[in-house]
This record gives C-alpha cells, sequence and structure tokens, in this order.
C-alpha cells in the first residue's frame, strides 16, 4: 500500500532495479507501479510523478515477466488446437500469434491430436497463462466448462459457443448455401459430402447449410450421401474419394469435400480412376488454400488469418473484462466459382 513517502532504498550494487525496487522507491506497490506504466487504470498524477521520478533515478527498464508477476499474471495465452498439420491450422496460428505479439504476449500452443489425456494437459496449460483460446473439437464442452469455471478467461474458435466463454467462428451457413444453390441449379443429380463431421463443427454446419439448399430446391437437385474421410489431409481425401469412385453406377457427378486438402486428394483420386473434371465428376472445396487456387478448384474462402487474429483480440479484451457478458463474432466466408464444378457463374 502506499505509504505517501519515497524510500531511499536502492538495488544491490551491480544488480539492475526492479519493479519492486522502483515501487519502494516510491513508496507504492508493484502493481501500481505496473499501472503507471502500462496506463491499464487511474493512476494519481502524484503517484505517477513519483514512479517516473523513482524509475530515473534506478535506471529501471521494465520487464515483461516482471511487470506480469507483479500484476499476478503469467505474461502468456495459451491456444489449444485439434492438430497442427495443415494449411488451415497454420493460418490461424499465425494470425494469433501476430496479433498476440502486438499486444505483448507470448503464446503457448498445445496440440492434443494424439495425446494421452488431453484433459489434463489442457487443465495444466489453464494454470500456466492469463487466458485460453480452445479450436474447434480439441476437447470435449466438459473441459471447457472446467477452465470456464476455475475463472480463467476463455475464447473458442470454431466451435459452438458455450456460457462463460466468447466466441468467434465463420459463417458457414451462409455459403454452404450458396454452394448448394449453385450445384442444384446446374442439375447435379447425386452429392457426396466427403469429410468428418462429428470431428469439426465447421464441417457439420457445412453439410447442413449444402443439403438444405439441395432439398429445397424446386425439384429437389439431388439426392445426397455423407462418407467419412477419416481425416482431413490430401492422402485422407485421395483414400475416401477413390472408394468413392470405384463403387460404379452410384458414382456421384458431384463431390463436396470438407477442405481443400481433401478436395486436392478427391482431384488426385479421379485422375487415377480416369474420371475427367469437371465433365464426369464436379469437385468443390473449402478454405481457398493457395494450391486450391493453381487447382482450379471451386472452394469457399474463409478467413483463417483474421480468425486467428480476433481471437487473441477478444481474449486480451476478455482478459481485462473479468465478469462480462459473453461475446460472439462471426467472421463472412465467399463462395469462390472456378473449373472444378464446370461452371464460373
Amino acid at each position: 500500500m502506499a505509504s505517501g513517502r519515497t524510500s531511499t532504498a536502492a538495488p544491490a550494487a551491480g544488480k539492475p532495479a526492479t519493479i519492486y525496487d522502483v515501487a519502494r522507491r516510491a513508496g507504492v506497490s508493484p502493481a501500481t507501479v505496473s499501472r503507471a506504466m502500462r496506463d491499464t487504470a487511474p493512476v494519481a498524477v502524484d503517484t505517477r510523478r513519483r514512479v517516473a521520478e523513482a524509475m530515473t533515478e534506478l535506471r529501471f527498464v521494465p520487464s515483461r515477466l516482471g511487470v506480469s508477476l507483479a500484476e499476478g499474471r503469467h505474461a502468456a495465452n495459451g491456444i489449444v488446437f485439434p492438430d497442427l498439420a495443415g494449411p488451415y491450422f497454420a493460418e490461424v496460428v499465425l494470425g494469433y500469434e501476430e496479433q498476440a505479439g502486438e499486444l505483448d504476449r507470448s503464446v503457448i500452443i498445445l496440440s492434443t491430436h494424439g495425446r494421452a489425456a488431453p484433459r489434463a494437459k489442457v487443465l495444466d496449460l489453464a494454470g500456466r497463462v492469463d487466458g485460453l483460446v480452445v479450436l474447434g473439437r480439441a476437447v470435449g464442452d466438459d473441459v471447457v466448462g472446467e477452465v470456464i469455471a476455475s475463472g480463467l478467461p476463455v475464447v473458442t474458435l470454431a466451435r459452438p459457443p458455450i456460457s462463460g466463454a466468447d466466441a468467434v467462428s465463420a459463417d458457414n451457413q451462409h455459403s454452404a448455401t450458396a454452394l448448394g444453390r449453385h450445384l442444384a441449379a446446374h442439375g447435379y443429380t447425386r452429392v457426396v459430402l466427403l469429410g468428418d463431421p462429428q470431428d469439426s463443427p465447421d464441417v457439420a454446419h457445412r453439410w447442413a447449410g449444402v443439403r438444405a439448399a439441395l432439398v429445397d430446391a424446386e425439384p429437389p437437385a439431388a439426392v445426397v450421401e455423407e462418407v467419412r474421410s477419416n481425416g482431413f489431409d490430401v492422402a485422407a481425401g485421395h483414400r475416401a474419394a477413390a472408394a468413392v469412385f470405384a463403387s460404379g453406377s452410384s458414382r456421384p457427378v458431384a463431390v463436396v469435400c470438407a477442405n481443400d486438402e481433401i478436395a486436392l486428394g478427391a482431384l488426385e483420386a479421379a485422375e487415377d480412376a480416369a474420371l475427367a473434371v469437371p465433365d464426369q465428376v464436379a469437385i468443390t472445396g473449402w478454405d481457398d488454400i493457395m494450391a486450391a487456387r493453381w487447382a482450379g478448384l471451386t472452394t469457399v474462402c474463409q478467413p483463417m488469418r483474421e480468425l486467428g487474429a480476433l481471437a487473441a483480440r477478444m481474449l486480451d479484451d476478455r482478459i481485462g473484462r473479468a465478469g462480462a457478458g459473453d461475446r460472439r463474432e462471426l467472421l463472412p466466408t465467399e463462395l469462390v466459382l472456378r473449373t472444378s464444378c464446370g461452371h464460373h457463374s
């Protein structure tokens, strides 16, 4: 607590001054020194002056770790991913880390893929950070609920909102509906949805939008079948699509893939099966990664890097407004028509 008097205490000879030395010299608490430096809360003019004079006299150089310790913080935020492989996760991480750096926060990243006892790993991480972002189905709602109940600020990313946490996601419904209507308008008679919706809330929302648009067409435009890909990479897409194409007379005329990597694998499988794209089979993806543009893949562009950046900003904001109501943010997506579905309009 501030004493109103300036102490003459100084650090030991040869040792750099710490935030605690400044606090003793100014006669205030370390947290007050931190607030005065960061301007994160009102500080009396006289108190601010004493802190500035003490910093000058002691030649104090602020340390982010020291400031965080004085505030009872960790100087780091955490983000939990279901997996770190693939361009989607890479883009989200880049956006998150870039924004966190601008906010002067370090980042601890945890992937739950293939890990034993993911709940314990997440709860351990939660005890070492000031806030946590959880992406997709990295862990169940019960684990996220435990973290929220502990009082740690939480933001969910690309998963259904949970009470007590902020949430950011991409608008899957609008573009999925546009894609379904596009396929219906061009008379596709059988559509296969290729992916794993049970492993991704985003994919489940996409399938719902595509299916609804096809079924609502007049007359109903397509027979829709869901096929598991058992993964979200190119190899998984190739295996699943190859099995679909080998089904003979039931072969689809359109394959709607959960992401661009699966779609790229499906393009390879079509080539292996001597199926011309788009004349014999149309293929679409989701994400609009760089390879999709080179492959002429019809897809949906979503702001992957901005999703990560917005999650970082929302978490930083929630840390500073404990007890505030839940915030929901939805970023727009856009259908991008290319040659893999045979139509540009």
